[in-house]
């Protein structure tokens, strides 16, 4: 059975965009590309239900361009070239990408089952020291968390940030009660780090309840220092339907 492209998801619902709208924008970042696609709402629904495990470069480069994106943050496994034997002796390939695509090599260590689906609307809200300004200021994000397996990922809405123009994307694994993965956050271009992009790591631990998440952060600061600070996710709401990430695509209160 395929494994469903959870990332590409959260990103798509991330830009409150239907998978018509999705395939519109990758047909037209095509075009601006002068490499025009074929891109439909079937083609979408086949990235997300992992049964096209990597597109092909046309569709890769149109899908970086519409997401801001590398393709390997929305999901796709890495192609690889591989010959594949057929019956008769004949070299075969894959007729999505013109190559046998392959995940790469080495899987992942079981785990222990999270206790729960996190799935939904989340909250993110985490602090930090600006020595620019001699001051702490927080980072409020309306973040859709989507889980498969082990696996959490989440973008914030597009308007769901008390920066506008600063997406945040959050690459989480869970073990037990224990969440560890990956941050980036695009700053906005005319706010203080002028579009600076950052990234660093993050550790929670999750609640008895499964509705909020707290830990820490780790990354680095303006002068490339290591800093670090708190950060937590609170669960707002279970579904991710189109009223719904309506209704949070605005800034936190």
């Amino acid at each position: 059975m395929s494994t469903p492209n959870s990332p590409l998801r959260a990103v798509r619902l991330g830009m409150v965009m239907s998978q018509d709208d999705f395939a519109r924008a990758v047909r037209e970042a095509g075009v601006r590309a002068g490499q025009p696609n074929d891109a439909s709402k079937r083609l979408v629904q086949r990235w997300e239900s992992g049964e096209t495990a990597a597109p092909r470069p046309v569709y890769a480069r149109a899908l970086e361009s519409v997401t801001g994106l590398p393709i390997e943050a929305l999901g796709f496994a890495a192609a690889v070239p591989q010959l594949r034997v057929t019956g008769d002796g004949r070299g075969g390939h894959d007729t999505e990408s013109g190559a046998t695509t392959v995940r790469a090599p080495g899987a992942p260590v079981p785990q222990a089952a999270p206790r729960g689906n996190y799935s939904g609307v989340w909250l993110s809200a985490y602090e930090y020291f600006s020595s620019g300004r001699d001051a702490v200021f927080s980072g409020r994000h309306h973040v859709v968390l989507l889980q498969h397996g082990n696996r959490l990922t989440g973008r914030s809405l597009p308007q769901g940030s008390l920066n506008p123009d600063s997406p945040l994307t959050l690459d989480l694994q869970v073990e037990g009660n224990i969440v560890t993965g990956t941050w980036t956050e695009q700053t906005a271009r005319d706010g203080y780090y002028r579009g600076a992009r950052y990234f660093g790591a993050v550790q929670m631990l999750v609640e008895p309840t499964g509705r909020r998440m707290a830990g820490k952060w780790v990354g680095f600061g303006k002068e490339f220092d290591v800093n670090t600070g708190p950060w937590s996710l609170t669960f707002l709401d279970a579904d991710t339907g189109k009223a719904t990430i309506a209704r949070y695509n605005r800034a936190p209160e």
